[in-house]
């Protein structure tokens, strides 16, 4: 996955649309669904940083994440989509063709289709890292998952470990002991680009 989620932060020649919404599944576990409906309203600075409002949390995004978004928001052809004016047009950040309505999901997931960046394995690794990293009702707080889906996700996962370590420590015909490589961790580009899941103004060690 990191692989394609340095294409979402580097890779200039894709579109915006595509790098952001690329970028939230790999990072968030966001559904397409959910970040179509993002509004300019949901984003936001300080001096702190940029974050992004998920339901009832809010998430600090990794810088060239904010810079990507802050591009969207400044295209001229888009400024009077994303500028909220009266209640039935909140300001999409994935403006559609009908003016006040975002672009659909099934857009949305087509083009990052249409560029080789598929969702659904995407959103899976990325549950299962933020599942191993974080208590789920703290996922599900903070990116507005149920509860209940979180907690599934986390009884999976133990029931995959404990299957994997039973595996790993079941001798062999022979009597030998398994060699079974240590399980998957989160290394690399992913890690170094997702920011603490936190919600504004608290502090994490």
């Amino acid at each position: 996955m990191h692989t394609q989620l340095r294409r979402c932060m580097a890779e200039t020649t894709l579109p915006l649309e595509v790098r952001i919404t690329g970028a939230l599944v790999r990072l968030y576990a966001l559904p397409v669904s959910r970040i179509a409906a993002l509004t300019a309203d949901d984003f936001a600075q300080d001096e702190t940083g940029a974050y992004l409002t998920l339901g009832t949390g809010i998430v600090l995004l990794p810088p060239r994440l904010a810079g990507l978004v802050q591009d969207l928001i400044a295209q001229p052809h888009r400024l009077a989509a994303v500028t909220p004016s009266p209640a039935h047009n909140p300001g999409y950040l994935f403006s559609g063709k009908v003016p006040g309505q975002p672009r659909s999901s099934n857009a949305l997931r087509a083009q990052l289709s249409r560029h080789g960046l598929l969702t659904l394995a995407a959103r899976n690794t990325a549950m299962i890292i933020m599942i191993t990293d974080m208590p789920p009702q703290v996922v599900s707080d903070l990116l507005g998952f149920s509860p209940s889906t979180t907690t599934q996700w986390a009884t999976y996962l133990q029931d995959s470990w404990a299957d994997y370590l039973a595996a790993r420590h079941a001798p062999t015909a022979d009597g030998r002991t398994r060699a079974c490589p240590m399980g998957p961790r989160r290394t690399g580009f992913v890690g170094q680009e997702r920011e603490r899941l936190s919600p504004k103004g608290r502090n994490t060690p």
